[in-house]
Parts: structure tokens; sequence; C-alpha cells
């Protein structure tokens, strides 16, 4: 496959530089493409490390789920299994991050917001603002790997308008001090809820720990195999019946760690059923429970970003877009990384070699000359 042999900017555009999003552009370096020429990364955050950068500075590697290493990131001698967890976990990762992009001359180009992928006769036109303003590059094929940062999913409840304290959701959240001597409602049952109520333990002045469902505790400090296993299956069904995608606490559970354990040991961490109204200054419980609140965090989780491929109309009537082994059904030359069963925790790193060889093969069936007539 040559290639060059190209009428557009570029063959590849991968939007987003996570994980997901730097698996698929070290797999396609290997496979041949030439960062920067034959495929481009277009990455939206000001640094590197994917929503890692926009993680609050309290958080550590030790407490979330573990951060998979990048295909080839031995060649560097890095791994973050042996990262110092006494360090902010945003400033790891985005350290280490940029040492991969550099040492793979990866080409990354950001800030670069992408506002709209549209479709031609034979190519994408995707469009996106960075320093010197709004521009346009076409390509044969894409590949989405926005994640969820930039979708942060909060439900309603009756009354959060007349609320007179603060609505803050886990991306807005900065430090515990915020909050100090309030009254604060944290709502969610994941790792961040949990994060925030251990940051907010003799800081806040009362906290109240809301979610929809009972949370389960794994034994294992990580997130198992099986547990894990079981995640993959169901995303990957709801992504191949274009479903919106469950959560993924919801189907493996919370780790153990022993900061945690050691919160359940003492009975700090007491979750109640969610309240079913927000007043003014609170809230409040059918029954007639209230709890005082001057603030209510929001650890409800994120939907998938993908407000930029809305032209490509992908959407199905389920709410999800249909997508198989990485690939849109709807348009076969789309990609999906950090999407589904290939989301971050569970599977990019595996994904991304997977979709590199489909765009691979696609370029090939695209550069092939018709049969004479």
């Amino acid at each position: 496959m040559r290639v060059t042999d190209r009428t557009t900017d570029t063959s590849v555009v991968v939007i987003g530089a996570g994980q997901a999003g730097l698996s698929v552009a070290y797999y396609l370096r290997r496979l041949g493409l030439d960062p920067g020429n034959d495929f481009v990364v277009l990455d939206r955050g000001p640094g590197t490390g994917g929503a890692w950068q926009h993680r609050w500075e309290a958080l550590r590697l030790g407490f979330a789920h573990r951060v998979n290493d990048l295909p080839g990131m031995d060649e560097l001698g890095l791994s973050f299994s042996t990262a110092d967890r006494q360090l902010p976990a945003r400033d790891v990762v985005a350290d280490y991050y940029a040492r991969y992009e550099e040492h793979y001359a990866l080409q990354v180009v950001r800030p670069a917001t992408v506002t709209s992928v549209t479709q031609g006769l034979d190519d994408f036109a995707v469009t996106f603002r960075g320093e010197h303003g709004e521009r346009t590059v076409t390509t044969e094929v894409v590949v989405n790997a926005t994640g969820t940062w930039g979708s942060p999913f909060v439900p309603w409840y009756p009354g959060m308008r007349e609320f007179r304290g603060r609505h803050v959701h886990t991306v807005d959240y900065v430090s515990a001090e915020e909050f100090r001597d309030q009254d604060v409602v944290v709502v969610g049952g994941g790792t961040s809820a949990i994060g925030f109520l251990l940051e907010l333990e003799g800081v806040a002045r009362g906290i109240t720990w809301v979610a929809r469902r009972p949370v389960e505790y794994l034994d294992d400090r990580e997130l198992d195999i099986e547990a894990g296993v079981n995640a993959v299956a169901l995303q990957d069904a709801a992504a191949r019946e274009g479903r919106a995608l469950p959560s993924i606490v919801s189907t493996t559970g919370v780790p153990r760690s022993r900061r945690i354990q050691g919160a359940i040991e003492r009975g700090y961490l007491q979750v109640v059923p969610v309240f079913d109204e927000v007043t003014p200054d609170g809230v409040r419980w059918s029954n007639g429970a209230f709890r005082p609140a001057d603030a209510i965090i929001w650890a409800t989780g994120f939907r998938p970003e993908l407000r930029h491929l809305a032209p490509l109309k992908l959407r199905e009537k389920a709410g999800g877009i249909t997508v198989g082994q990485g690939a849109s059904w709807r348009n076969q030359r789309v990609f999906f990384a950090g999407y589904g069963p290939t989301a971050s925790t569970i599977g990019a790193n595996r994904a991304g070699r997977t979709i590199a060889r489909q765009v691979i093969a696609t370029l090939s069936g695209l550069r092939e000359e018709p049969p004479p007539a």
C-alpha cells in the first residue's frame, strides 16, 4: 500500500490523545504510517495526559483503577506499576505521556478542539479550533478517541434549579478545601465519589453520601479479571446494538484499597438511597427526611463525547452508536477507540492494535485499482 496515493491532506485523523488515541497512533506507526504526514493526532487538551491532566490534585495512582501502560512504554523504561504514588496522578500520567509522544515522534497537534466531522464524496473534513483559529484537514479515515471527560452527566431531580448552593461535577472538583465547614452531599457509587468522601472527612462540616444502588466492594484492590470480562461483554453488547452504554462501575464494583477498607471498618462509608428532590437549602426524601447542603457533588459519571460527529448521523434511535470490532456499522471508515468495550480502563491497548490493522486494511482497499473493463 502506498499511503502517498491520496488526494486528502492525510490518510488518517485520530481525534484524542488519551490512552486509546495514543495506542492507535503507536500501532499505526508500527504498521508503516508516518506520524504528522500519513496520520495526524488532534488533541484538545492544553498538555499531555488525556483526561488525567484535568483530575484533581489529591488523586493518586494507588487509589483509582490501575492505569494501564501504553504499548511500547517498556522501551522507555517506564511503567505505571512502579510510578511514584506520592505524586499527583495527573502529573505522573502527563509526564509519562509526554515522554512517550516524544520518543515515538507522534507529533500530536494541541490544543485542537474538533468541532465537526463532515463527509464528502471521497473524504472527511475534520474542522478544529486551535492557536491559529479554525482549520480543516481532509482525511480518508477517522478514528474517534475522545473518551468521555468532555461530556459530564448529571441526572435531573426536581428542584435542582432552585438550589441556592453549588452544583459541582467531578470535572469541576479541585480540592476538599473548597468545602471546608460546609454541609456537602456526594452523589455516586464509584471510586470518584468515595475519593471525594475520604478527602472531605475532617474538612466538611457535614457529609451525606447517596447512591442509586448499593455499593459493591471488590475483595481485590484492583479491578479483577472476571469483573473486567463481564464489563467488556456488557459494553460490547450495548455498542453492537446501538444502545446507550452502561456504567462501568455498575457492572464491576469498587476495588477495596487499604484506604477504603480502613474507612469501611471505622464506619465512615455509609451510603443511603438517593434523595427524591433538591430543595433550596438541601435534599429531601419522600419519607420527609432532610439533609442540609451548601454543595452537591455529582460524581455521576460521563457520556461518550460525540457531538462533533453529529453531521455523520451515526447515532441510533436507541441512544447510542452501533459499533462492532471498533468500527461504526453505519460508516465503515469511522472507527471508535475508547468506546464501549474499548474504554481506556478495560482494553484500549488491545483495541489499538485491532483498530490500526483495520485502518490499514481500509486504506489498502481504497488504494486498490478497479479491474479493467
